[in-house]
């Protein structure tokens, strides 16, 4: 399928590896234009080479995304977007008896405020064109919390109502907003995941990722690839009546029909 966005331009977060790699990656196979950003440079670096193979130009931005200095610095390298695609690591798990006020700062400033500032950035110029694709990566617990993942929860669901009304303010200027919310992915955040559960229950890894394997009716963990063809379509000129939506790709994990 023809997306019809060959030659936009798009912004994607946190994009040198994990899920936000796989949506750069099925942008670029779309013919998008890429500003990549991530805080590590060299792994950045070595996906903005690869990407640059499917003849797009790639601009990679090592800085954090989550201060307002290296925000700054991604949002005038990037210049005027079609498309915006927000996503940071998530917070560690834990206890709530763990968590201070300011863990719960840090976790609103990387899940929730920094999303919001950026499409605060991207929105006046977007709607003034009367067209544009903002996807927001955040997480299965949005529906279905997780008691382990508590500052996450807390931060994804602000996040998730800031989106609810907006995008709904600006669909009419030819803007749509949605939220992808994967479950376990084949990435790094995996790795941690199951490493911290290999730990509490005295288990090895690979034991840990066959036993949440269970609980998946589809089996396995996703891919990142599978997930950024997802992001890529609510990117495209066929989603422009997918409004302020919550996309669940978790294999089937959260058994709910609403």
């Amino acid at each position: 399928m023809d997306l019809g966005i060959r030659g936009k331009r798009a912004l994607v977060c946190a994009s040198s590896k994990g899920l936000g790699k796989g949506c750069a990656l099925k942008l670029a196979e779309a013919g998008v234009d890429l500003v990549l950003n991530a805080r590590g440079a060299e792994a950045l670096e070595a996906t903005a080479a690869e990407l640059r193979a499917h003849g797009v130009s790639v601009t990679a931005v090592a800085a954090d995304i989550t201060s307002p200095e290296g925000r700054g610095q991604v949002l005038e390298a990037a210049g005027e977007i079609d498309i915006l695609v927000t996503n940071a690591g998530g917070p560690p798990p834990g206890l709530w008896s763990d968590w201070s006020r300011d863990d719960f700062i840090k976790a609103l400033d990387g899940n929730m405020l920094t999303p919001i500032a950026l499409m605060q950035a991207a929105l006046p110029g977007m709607m003034a064109r009367g067209w544009g694709r903002i996807v927001n990566i955040t997480s299965q617990s949005v529906k279905a919390p997780i008691p382990a993942l508590g500052l996450s929860n807390s931060a994804r669901a602000g996040l998730t109502g800031f989106v609810a009304g907006t995008a709904r303010q600006v669909a009419g200027s030819g803007v749509t907003i949605n939220n992808l919310l994967p479950g376990i992915h084949a990435t790094d955040r995996a790795v941690s995941l199951d490493g911290g559960v290999a730990k509490a229950q005295g288990i090895s890894v690979e034991e840990a990722k066959a036993n949440r394997c269970k609980t998946i009716p589809a089996g396995r963990y996703g891919t990142a690839e599978e997930f950024g063809a997802a992001c890529a379509f609510l990117c495209s000129q066929h989603a422009g009546f997918i409004v302020g939506q919550n996309i669940l790709l978790d294999g089937g994990g959260v058994n709910t029909t609403l």
